[in-house]
């Protein structure tokens, strides 16, 4: 019977045509804003990598001065950078299968081409894990070496966007090009990689939903070369020497760094390993707050840094408001849509339906109509996120459909139709057969 009641649905679509199209206009109105909301909140608050995020931590140290320090302060997003000397030392550490520091660089990129000019790009300057940690794919080549990590080489490693730009399609391992004023040879092309949120660097020029990073130097030889750093810097109240190596000394906190545990269950012995360093550093006269040490794995780094803020959550309750209206709305035109087919209805129930043949007839329907809803909707839904995506590169990254926020929209629709069904199909059943008879 289902796929009876299912066209005679589809052919009850055309019954008053103008009422039908109001009441699939609402639902779409209503499941588009909800889901176009939710479709962003979704993207921001996701989990890149989420077979490993619960052994991903971002270690955090306080080494600011005593000065103005209340005990029992929140951490500070200060806090959540490193100075260049801990970075170094929780390199040294061998904690964990992997470890990485890096830093933001920017500057200018001169193409071989003459047809093309200079330009600035941003990039990354990390050590030789960051790539394992955070599977990073490639398309040509490979990460540098070890030992290019230890001398400070001047390899690179290109995002595929800037391969194209400079080089073409073509395999470029093994060419130079000049990025920051010097020569690099390219090791590796990176394929398509844009993880949302880019939680391996929320901190710096491009934040958390940015876009990917241009081109890769070993952090070493970014050192090695004294390149400016592209991001937040931490000083307050810190002394600090003149130039790159006053910064290197000082305890300016500048550096992100992460640990890759081999497990989740190995989180105690990293965070036994951060009380004791800084014990030994509070007796060398750092760390005079004795603040806790803290561990974040990837989805408490993420709250810490508040990536999704109230007002997101809002904007999504608000939304989820707005189709509560919307099925509001529907209830009062399907009630009318009904009320006017009761002499159809008596006649059946005369003729041996039920009214539970009755009831389902009407809520098949009412799923035909939140069916029709469901396309519509994803159609707005669509438009709306592509005015979004339009206003900046950063809302382009979340503003997008994927396959669960497709089928979202669909069993939003339809189950926001049957609910809006549930009392007219009720009213429907309730006609009396007799009474109906009689007027005819």
């Amino acid at each position: 019977m289902f796929h009876y009641y299912f066209k005679l649905g589809l052919r009850n679509l055309r019954r008053n045509p103008a009422l039908t199209a109001l009441m699939v206009l609402t639902l779409a109105v209503g499941v588009a804003a909800s889901v176009a909301t939710v479709t962003i909140l979704h993207a921001m608050s996701g989990d890149p990598l989420p077979h490993k995020s619960d052994r991903l931590f971002v270690p955090m140290i306080d080494v600011v001065p005593l000065k103005g320090y209340t005990p029992g302060t929140k951490p500070s997003f200060g806090q959540a950078q490193l100075a260049y000397t801990d970075a170094k030392n929780f390199m040294a550490s061998k904690m964990g299968i992997r470890r990485s520091v890096m830093y933001g660089v920017a500057g200018p990129v001169e193409p071989a081409r003459r047809d093309l000019g200079a330009f600035r790009a941003q990039g990354l300057a990390p050590t030789r894990d960051f790539f394992a940690m955070f599977e990073v794919p490639f398309l040509y080549g490979q990460p540098w070496s070890e030992a290019d990590d230890a001398s400070g080489a001047d390899v690179i490693v290109l995002s595929r966007a800037l391969a194209e730009k400079l080089l073409g399609t073509v395999n470029p391992v093994g060419q130079r090009v000049t990025v920051l004023g010097r020569p690099y040879l390219v090791s590796g092309v990176l394929d398509r990689w844009d993880p949302v949120p880019r939680v391996h660097r929320i901190i710096g020029s491009k934040g958390a939903f940015g876009t990917e990073d241009e081109f890769f130097i070993p952090f070493a030889s970014a050192i090695r070369h004294e390149t400016g750093h592209d991001g937040g810097m931490a000083c307050s109240g810190v002394e600090r020497g003149p130039g790159f190596q006053g910064t290197l000394a000082s305890d300016c906190t500048w550096l992100q760094f992460w640990f890759e545990m081999a497990s989740a269950g190995e989180r105690s012995e990293l965070q036994a390993y951060l009380d004791s360093y800084a014990a030994e550093q509070r007796k060398l006269g750092r760390m005079p707050r004795h603040a806790p040490n803290m561990l974040y794995d990837v989805r408490q780094w993420l709250d810490f840094l508040n990536v999704v803020d109230n007002d997101n959550k809002l904007a999504a309750w608000l939304a989820f408001g707005f189709l509560l209206l919307c099925l509001v709305n529907t209830i009062g035109l399907l009630l009318a849509k009904f009320s006017v087919r009761a002499a159809e209805v008596g006649i059946r129930r005369a003729l041996g339906a039920t009214q539970r043949d009755i009831f389902r007839q009407f809520l098949i329907e009412t799923g035909v109509i939140g069916l029709a809803g469901g396309v519509l909707g994803l159609l707005l839904a669509y438009a709306a996120l592509a005015v979004v995506s339009s206003q900046s590169k950063e809302l382009g990254t979340v503003a997008h459909l994927d396959v669960p926020m497709l089928l979202l929209t669909f069993a939003v629709s339809v189950l926001a139709a049957l609910l809006a069904g549930l009392l007219p199909t009720w009213r429907a059943c309730q006609v009396t057969p007799a009474m109906q008879l009689k007027s005819q």
